[in-house]
């Protein structure tokens, strides 16, 4: 009987922008903005918290210090992740 194994690749994530609007995130040769009107978690930040971000094993963001989590599937399909409030 054969086992399967897996593969765990490392990430390299980083933030390539901090503007007044949002933050841009480098991961799997991809970009994504983040935008403080959806994540307001990052509007305080400072630039050392906001730049401490790593990856989970499926490569979704994690900022440890904040307590913040992002799905990278919230960011592709943005529309799948309706934001509410209460």
């Amino acid at each position: 009987m054969q086992t399967g194994t897996s593969t765990l690749v490392a990430t390299k994530t980083e933030v390539t922008n901090i503007s007044p609007f949002g933050i841009w995130i480098l991961t799997n040769d991809k970009e994504y903005f983040i935008s403080y009107k959806d994540y307001p978690v990052f509007e305080t930040a400072t630039i050392k918290q906001i730049a401490n971000v790593t990856t989970d094993f499926s490569g979704n963001l994690h900022w440890e210090e904040l307590d913040a989590d992002i799905e990278l599937d919230s960011l592709e399909n943005p529309e799948n992740y309706p934001l509410i409030y209460r």
